[in-house]
């Protein structure tokens, strides 16, 4: 009878176990299903790009399978103080060996989240500006003047001043002009400034959403600001990169003529 009682406890035990397992799995699936349900959701809600939403979901599974060998660990005995004891000494030597990569990831998410702008937003930030292609975990890819694509680390992204041009479905970028003080303010609008803008936007206005306008800054004694603002539609960065020069080339052009009439 003896023999017969500790062949069975072994037996019992190791259904037990098995059976603490399979719900553990169950409830970790279930969990895992809701907040895969629930990323998918908050992409969609937020306009987020594919790839952001599969590296939230790679997160997901990392960390889902870390929770059940957690579990297991628990069922079977093994002291929890060694698994969370490595999984502490491998985070650290990966947070040692890549901190500017985490310091990035943590940016990404704070631009995702807070979302100073969008995909294909005009922006400057700092003193580099562009139109945003693209927003990862790690870089906000910005379609310069250049015509170049830059990369702009999340870190600084995040720590630098933002200006978004874009609002109302268009780019509203404004172009400043420096002028000395030869011509009287009434002459420089109405022979300079209204002509070249009029002769610019009936030459580019199926490029425009409306034409071109302008008003003075405050002058110093060396000379007077002129702020133009272009008004062109969401996501046609390069047409803005075209036409600035074309329009600066017009108005210059009409003040040294005016300037010589002077």
């Amino acid at each position: 009878m003896e023999d017969v009682g500790d062949v069975s406890t072994p037996i019992s035990y190791d259904v037990q176990s098995m059976i603490m397992v399979l719900i553990a799995a169950a409830i970790v699936l279930v969990g895992y299903e809701l907040l895969s349900r629930h990323i998918k959701r908050l992409c969609k809600k937020l306009k987020l790009e594919g790839h952001i939403e599969n590296v939230m979901r790679l997160i997901l599974r990392i960390v889902t399978v870390i929770v059940f060998l957690a579990v297991l660990s628990g069922i079977y005995g093994a002291p929890i103080s060694v698994f969370l004891g490595g999984s502490a000494l491998i985070g650290a030597v990966i947070g040692f060996g890549s901190s500017q990569t985490i310091n990035n990831l943590v940016a990404g998410l704070y631009v995702i989240v807070t979302r100073p702008f969008t995909v294909k937003d005009y922006v400057k930030i700092g003193d580099i500006e562009g139109q945003v292609e693209e927003i990862t975990f790690n870089y906000t890819k910005l379609y310069t003047p250049s015509m170049n694509l830059a990369n702009v680390p999340n870190v600084q992204v995040m720590n630098s001043q933002i200006v978004n041009h874009t609002h109302e479905g268009l780019i509203k970028y404004n172009i400043l002009l420096s002028l000395p003080h030869d011509i009287h303010v009434d002459q420089l609008a109405r022979e300079c400034l209204e002509p070249a803008i009029d002769i610019f936007y009936d030459r580019f206005k199926d490029d425009l959403i409306r034409k071109p306008e302008f008003y003075f800054d405050a002058p110093d004694q060396l000379k007077r600001s002129v702020r133009i603002r272009l008004f062109v539609p969401r996501g046609e960065a390069k047409k803005l990169y075209l036409l600035q020069p074309e329009l600066i080339r017009g108005i210059i052009s009409l003040w040294d003529t005016e300037r010589k009439r002077s």
